[in-house]
């Protein structure tokens, strides 16, 4: 039965769920797979990027109000949330040192152990979350990374955290592939090949020309909840611009030209076959209608 998979996310801030591999958790959850996003921080160091919101008292309060833009989000992805507690870093200027109280500035092995915890206690097969880079270089997404990577491998070894419960090894851990250079262009030329007017060339300016493109081995179709996402990304509205150019371009065109969220497959403990279009691959039952529960011993697979 679909409801003996689970997912996790693990995210830095409020609206990095709704911004990275939105549509694939929308999927997963309407097909019945149990879904929690996990998120480091709480967004209170965060910039108020929609004009409309940026208000003294939404500022004066901005923790408060991020978290409640969370759970709006969360119940339009029709998935569960929780916050693992830690402060956000902010984006500090070039040469200036983090804040005292900032995630970013925390040993990994303590960062990570309340999301040991969350793993042993939800038991996913499958984790998400961003590359080594963090998808962009800020420090939380970057702290991110390390925890949730560090994690992977700790919450299996029941010598390691042995007070945050039973051990549980997770089957398979991706790196979202956001907003890629190619998936820009891609969308560009088909808007412009549509007669349509696209907004793609100011972002395609800005990028980087050494910007590496990234490995993909899975794409998960998703295109049916491109809404979804949408919608999630919106209720995010201290964080989100109505304006912004990814909000300019044609659903149908994307959903032609470009149908999927991508992933790499960083590490899996069951044997896998690439390239996938599922998250789960390895991870169903042959027998229609059933799905494995604990992941299977096996040989660890990724790079």
């Amino acid at each position: 039965m679909a409801e003996s998979l689970r997912l996790m996310a693990v995210h830095a801030h409020p609206d990095d769920e709704s911004s990275k591999g939105a549509a694939t958790l929308a999927r997963y959850a309407a097909e019945g797979v149990d879904v929690l996003v996990v998120t480091c921080t709480g967004g209170e160091r965060g910039d108020v990027l929609n004009p409309a919101m940026d208000r003294p008292e939404v500022r004066a309060d901005l923790g408060r109000v991020r978290r409640e833009e969370m759970a709006r989000a969360a119940a339009l992805l029709g998935v569960r949330q929780r916050f693992l507690g830690f402060v956000d870093s902010g984006l500090p200027a070039d040469g200036a040192d983090l804040p005292v109280d900032a995630f970013a500035r925390l040993p990994v092995a303590d960062a990570a152990a309340p999301l040991v915890a969350e793993i042993r206690e939800f038991r996913p097969q499958v984790m998400v979350t961003y590359d080594p880079t963090g998808g962009y270089p800020h420090p939380d997404h970057v702290m991110a990374h390390r925890i949730a990577r560090y994690a992977f491998d700790a919450a299996a070894d029941p010598t390691t955290h042995p007070g945050a419960g039973p051990a549980w090894a997770v089957a398979k851990l991706y790196y979202l592939v956001s907003f890629s250079r190619a998936w820009f262009q891609a969308l560009h030329d088909a808007t412009r090949a549509a007669g349509l007017p696209s907004a793609m060339d100011e972002v395609l300016r800005e990028l980087p020309d050494e910007l590496p493109e990234p490995r993909v081995t899975t794409r998960v179709r998703c295109a049916d909840q491109f809404a979804t996402r949408d919608q999630a990304l919106l209720a995010h509205a201290t964080q989100t611009d109505p304006a912004h150019p990814f909000f300019a371009h044609s659903r149908d065109v994307e959903r032609r030209v470009w149908p999927t969220e991508d992933y790499e497959l960083a590490e899996a403990r069951i044997r896998v076959s690439l390239p996938e279009d599922d998250l789960f691959a390895g991870l169903r039952s042959t027998r229609a209608g059933r799905t494995t529960g604990r992941p299977p011993a096996g040989s660890r697979a990724g790079r």
